[in-house]
């Protein structure tokens, strides 16, 4: 990835349905050239994806990922890469944050997923694919006012 890579996503985070021909001229690139870059992109996984984001009021609006949110402690493995542990998480869309911490485990998550289910789904990555050795959960019992 790049700065033109960077600009790419900038965009597309606000609009995800902007042209490649607007797109192009945004970032300097002909429209062949943005559809190529955002097509890597997205088979690199770094877009994962594009929705459709629903008023709030909404009344028949499905949930938005606040099912279920909570904190995860995870220690990684002996031969675990913090960097790569870091990367893999930032690209989850249930991980609203990551926090490399001081004490027994190495990383605090803040996650939002719709349902257990979806949860149970997203440790066993973390624990397969992430490198974590183990985890501790913690679930939000109220939003913060």
């Amino acid at each position: 990835m790049d700065g033109i890579d960077d600009e790419i996503l900038r965009h597309l985070s606000t609009n995800g349905r902007i042209s490649f021909s607007e797109l192009g001229t945004l970032v300097g690139l002909s429209t062949n050239a943005a559809a190529a870059r955002v097509r890597k992109l997205e088979r690199s996984g770094v877009i994962i994806g594009y929705r459709a984001v629903l008023a709030d009021d909404y009344p028949d609006a499905p949930s938005r990922g606040t099912g279920l949110e909570a904190f995860i402690d995870v220690r990684l493995r002996p031969d675990g890469d913090s960097d790569a542990f870091l990367a893999f998480v930032e690209k989850l869309p249930q991980v609203r944050d990551a926090v490399h911490v001081t004490g027994p485990y190495d990383y605090l998550l803040h996650i939002i997923v719709d349902d257990t289910g979806l949860f149970d789904a997203l440790l066993r990555r973390l624990k397969t694919e992430a490198g974590a050795a183990q985890t501790q959960t913690r679930l939000a019992l109220r939003a913060p006012r």
